[in-house]
């Protein structure tokens, strides 16, 4: 069997690393320093995974290494017992082989960020608001299956119920690497309940999925924000219609402008606007990155263009696609109930499969 040298010797220099890493972390001078106390603990987590599959690789080989030394001995029974021990120490081996590989390819930094997640209704009037507010729900429950913390921010209902838009804070453990492929536009295919005639009706929503941007990753010059305040309208507690809590943020710079008024206070809703308002502007710049890199490298599962269409509800056949794999289930009750797992797998696999692809083609 051929060992792996060249992935051994990247999972050491990430064990190197992560001793380098696990000793700062002890460190009263870095301890003291939130910013890069919390920073250096991501990185921690993050590597811990890889030494452990490098050492168990390496209990494997020193394994395979011992049965080829009882096979040199000529003993019958050395040789016999390392015929019966190296095909299953092989299967281990090219199995975590195998998982190493993917666990080293490139991941996003934003994927253990919570996100702002904002809904939109598109096209179809009042039944592209309701279909808004069955995406919101879907996400809820399966942010809810997940552990999630979900926080409303802002909502503008729509006139026959559902969301003309909807911006809510999720919180949790990789949320934005679970969540990250959602971004773009969401059609569904169904008769409206005012629809007399029975006709399928075709709607659309927009979703955006954006990591929450920390005060380090955008230097943002309140002097440049325009504050105003307004009266809350709908629902949202005791004090709507009674005083000015809601609060306007426009970014003179670039025109970015965030509402909200869900909070209980003013201050609240200023604070939740102020970092939607550093989130999407964070935004713009992951956005531009991954323009330069769409010319290098084409992707299929995440474009980062919101415009496109990524995924179709048809109710009439019980049915949802999504176009930019392919992958269709026929459980659409269960997915737009919360149990979106499996269309998630599958397009992270779907990303695994063109990173490996991309990898392979720079090695040859």
């Amino acid at each position: 069997m051929k060992r792996e040298e060249e992935l051994m010797t990247k999972l050491a220099f990430i064990v190197d690393r992560y001793r380098e890493v696990e000793k700062s972390v002890g460190d009263p001078e870095v301890v003291s320093n939130p910013t890069r106390y919390r920073n250096l603990m991501r990185e921690y987590k993050k590597l811990t995974p890889l030494v452990e599959i490098y050492q168990t690789l390496a209990a494997w080989e020193s394994d395979w290494n011992q049965c080829q030394e009882w096979i040199l001995t000529g003993d019958a029974d050395f040789v016999a017992l390392a015929k019966e021990e190296m095909p299953q120490i092989q299967e281990k081996l090219e199995k975590g082989y195998a998982a190493s590989r993917l666990m080293l390819l490139p991941r996003d930094e934003a994927d253990d960020r919570p996100v702002m997640m904002e809904l939109r209704a598109g096209t179809g009037g009042d039944e592209a608001a309701l279909f808004a507010g069955d995406l919101y729900r879907m996400y809820s429950r399966f942010a809810e299956s997940k552990g999630w913390k979900v926080q409303l921010v802002n909502a503008n209902e729509g006139t026959a119920g559902g969301y003309k838009e909807i911006i809510a804070r999720v919180e949790g453990e990789g949320v934005y690497g679970w969540l990250k492929f959602e971004s773009g536009v969401h059609r569904v295919q169904r008769v409206p309940e005012t629809e007399s005639q029975g006709r399928v009706h075709t709607s659309a929503a927009t979703v955006a999925i954006m990591p929450v941007a920390e005060e380090v990753d955008i230097a943002l010059d309140l002097s440049d924000v325009r504050r105003d305040t307004y009266r809350a309208s709908g629902a949202g507690g005791q004090h709507v219609n009674k005083t000015e809590s809601a609060v306007r943020l426009t970014h003179n710079p670039t025109g970015v402008v965030v509402e909200c008024q869900d909070g209980r206070s003013q201050h609240q809703n200023y604070e939740h606007a102020l970092e939607v308002l550093r989130t999407r502007l964070f935004e713009r710049e992951r956005e531009k990155q991954h323009a330069e890199q769409a010319l290098t490298r084409k992707t299929l599962v995440s474009s980062g263009d919101r415009s496109a269409k990524i995924r179709t509800y048809n109710f009439p056949q019980g049915r949802v696609t999504d176009h930019r794999i392919h992958f269709t289930s026929h459980a659409l009750p269960s997915i737009l109930g919360g149990d979106l797992q499996g269309v998630i797998n599958a397009l992270h696999l779907a990303e695994q499969a063109e990173l490996l692809a991309a990898q392979t083609t720079e090695n040859t």
